[in-house]
């Protein structure tokens, strides 16, 4: 079984800056793309950014320059950077991976969300 655990989220005023981390641990034998979602209320889930193995990054336009995902192979650890937060970055933000394990092979994966809220 594999978990994906998010910390990070909170409150923070408009303009201000959080950044979000996401550890994948169970029994893994690959972690390939991983990536943020978020959803705000009533919206439906989209996608904020991903990051392949090899660290390709893809980003939706309204986070582009302002936020920077990236990760770290050896701990199976995806981060996003937040920084000039605006109120409507305010959702829930998930993380996702797509992981190989020797039990189940490919499968996609989803943290539990952590919560941003941005006050103007």
């Amino acid at each position: 079984q594999v978990q994906l655990v998010e910390s990070g989220g909170g409150l923070v005023q408009a303009g201000g800056s959080l950044r979000l981390s996401c550890a994948a641990s169970g029994s893994i034998f690959r972690v390939n793309a991983m990536g943020w979602h978020r959803q705000a209320p009533g919206k439906q889930r989209e996608l904020v950014a991903t990051i392949t193995s090899g660290g390709s990054t893809n980003y939706a336009d309204s986070v582009k320059g302002r936020f920077t995902i990236s990760r770290d192979n050896a701990k199976n650890t995806v981060y996003l950077q937040m920084n000039a937060l605006k109120p409507e970055d305010t959702a829930v933000y998930y993380c996702n991976a797509e992981v190989w394990t020797i039990l189940s092979g490919r499968d996609d994966y989803w943290g539990q969300g952590t919560q941003v809220t941005v006050s103007s």
